[in-house]
């Protein structure tokens, strides 16, 4: 049972909703501090469950999530010091009037209270929604998966002993045993006792938290990202954002899946880019007419169209028109990030107004697409769904809204 939990996160919750942004502030940098100092306890955690995932037969892309390293947790550390340097949601007013008898009238952010995280073998979302969601006010509680349980449990000990340090409750950070497989589902039925939940992970993790959770649930999306190269395109810039988008970083969300092609421009562009990809070790599942282009493209089936392949694969079809890109967009893509090269202002406009995604890109790669990238700081994930936060999801997300309103003894 999760009732203890619960209790505490609540209690936590109600203390974090009185913090200035100075108090939170400093256990930001507190926290980011104390991971510098611990480093190596943190990653000795996290080579046991690299091990453990190795015997197991992980992926070399679920590997790549789950690790960590010098750089990488320099890197979640130091994104906990630029949460420090944005700005407080909670208070924010967004939208005020005095009303026709002198009332006034304020809409301001305040925090959800208590917010659930659901998530797979990333440790670096650890640190991320509990920064995130401290920042916002909101106490947080983690259910990693089993496979980063060690990396976890390492991570939430060096931050509780941060808030604790600093005065702060420990409690507005906690972790769930990955190892009790209940505590998922006592976690999506904690109506009225967790505010919100939020899954990150794989199609099937978030189907199920949205199809059996009581909770209410912010939908963090996959990432079937596709780049269509349009006849108007400059072909050199497009390979370039093509290999950045596919091969930068293959194991994450807003990655490139799937390559589409004007018929006009696959003569000159395909036999390159298929060579490029080539180097850089992406295989390359395309249609009859990709195919024609190499010998090394293996047949695509209805299903690569369709697979988010957090690797070194990439889709690939020859399409007739922008029409007919913005079609098969519609059949496979995800709603998560979509991208045009064109040198030809009216496809773009065409493709952003009619491409049903939470980013679409002119002339850019995926990869862009992040909340660090975009100026908000860590993200606690990418929002598919179209109600309430949409895109990468930063502290102003993380929060609900109140109306305030100030009368002289009015009264109706």
């Amino acid at each position: 049972m999760i009732d203890a939990e619960l209790r505490r996160a609540r209690a936590a919750a109600n203390a974090l909703a009185l913090l200035t942004r100075t108090d939170k502030d400093a256990a930001l940098h507190a926290m980011a501090d104390e991971l510098r100092v611990r480093t190596a306890e943190v990653l000795a955690a996290n080579e046991a469950d690299l091990a453990s995932g190795r015997e197991a037969g992980l992926s070399e892309a679920l590997l790549d999530r789950l690790a960590l390293s010098e750089q990488r947790l320099a890197g979640i550390a130091d994104a906990l010091r630029q949460m420090a340097g944005l700005p407080d949601p909670v208070g924010e007013v967004v939208r005020g009037s005095t009303l026709a008898g002198g009332l006034r009238l304020r809409q301001v952010r305040v925090p959800f209270g208590v917010v659930g995280i659901i998530y797979e073998a990333r440790p670096n979302v650890t640190v991320d929604a509990a920064g995130l969601c401290f920042k916002a006010g909101n106490a947080v509680l983690l259910r990693g998966s089993s496979t980063a349980m060690r990396s976890n449990a390492a991570l939430v000990t060096v931050l509780r002993d941060a808030l604790a340090a600093a005065g702060l409750p420990a409690d507005a950070v906690q972790l769930l045993d990955a190892g009790n497989r209940d505590s998922v589902k006592e976690l999506m039925r904690a109506r009225g006792r967790v505010d919100v939940l939020i899954p990150r992970g794989g199609a099937s993790l978030i189907r199920s938290v949205v199809q059996d959770s009581t909770v209410p649930v912010i939908e963090t999306g996959v990432g079937n990202c596709h780049i269509y190269v349009d006849a108007t395109a400059d072909l050199a810039a497009a390979e370039a954002i093509v290999l950045n988008a596919k091969a930068q970083r293959p194991s994450v969300c807003n990655a490139a899946e799937s390559l589409l092609v004007h018929a006009d421009v696959a003569d000159a562009f395909l036999p390159q880019v298929l060579s490029a990809l080539s180097a850089a070790g992406v295989t390359v599942h395309g249609d009859e007419r990709v195919r024609a282009h190499s010998d090394a493209v293996v047949p695509a089936t209805e299903e690569d169209f369709a697979t988010e392949y957090l690797s070194l694969d990439i889709s690939a079809a020859v399409v007739d028109s922008l029409d007919a890109a913005v079609v098969h967009i519609a059949s496979y893509g995800s709603g998560h990030s979509e991208a045009i090269v064109t040198d030809s202002a009216a496809a773009a406009r065409e493709f952003t107004a009619r491409v049903d995604a939470a980013a679409v890109l002119v002339n850019a790669s995926t990869r862009f697409v992040d909340g660090g990238e975009f100026g908000f700081g860590a993200e606690i994930g990418i929002s598919t769904q179209k109600l309430h936060a949409r895109g990468p999801m930063a502290l102003p997300e993380l929060t609900s809204t109140k109306y305030v309103v100030t009368g002289a003894g009015h009264t109706r």
